[in-house]
């Protein structure tokens, strides 16, 4: 496939889904050790008995461990391109971030992900655009809401 059909695939996808991650369990360990790599160790995510006493009930993870976990939930992304047209994809950012939720202690959480946008910013460089929102089981309100950017390198 050549680079204009490439990227008119993409657009062709433009507003539709383009993923849904399996559920991830966001547990004690996994915030503990957020913490310690981000030395964000405030009482609300690591001190479980005061938690326990707080607004939540419980330590919640933080809203920078919940961002996080989009790249690794990314792997769910479908796309109309393949290996041999793709040499490598890359995090190109964020735009815009809205913690909406906390996300209790051992809550299951999963991205759901739309295509929002396909911009040829150099030939066989395609920036996409994609919306996430990081969903908590057994919850209507999401935990995050995330608009993320990545850059494409077509071969």
């Amino acid at each position: 496939m050549d680079r204009k059909a490439a990227v008119e695939k993409l657009q062709g996808l433009v507003g539709k889904g383009v993923g849904v991650s399996d559920w991830l369990v966001v547990d004690q360990k996994r915030i503990d050790q957020f913490a310690e790599c981000t030395d964000d160790h405030q009482w609300i995510h690591v001190d479980v008995e005061k938690a326990a006493k707080g607004p939540f009930g419980k330590t919640i993870a933080h809203g920078f461990l919940t961002l996080s976990l989009i790249s690794g939930m990314s792997k769910c992304i479908q796309l109309p391109l393949d290996n041999s047209e793709v040499q490598m994809s890359i995090n190109y950012g964020l735009n815009k971030v809205r913690f909406l939720n906390p996300v209790p202690v051992n809550s299951k959480v999963r991205t759901r992900v739309t295509l929002a946008g396909v911009e040829e910013k150099t030939p066989g460089r395609i920036l996409l655009t994609y919306n996430h929102t990081i969903e908590i089981e057994s919850q209507a309100k999401p935990a995050c809401a995330a608009e993320s950017l990545a850059m494409v390198f077509l071969k």
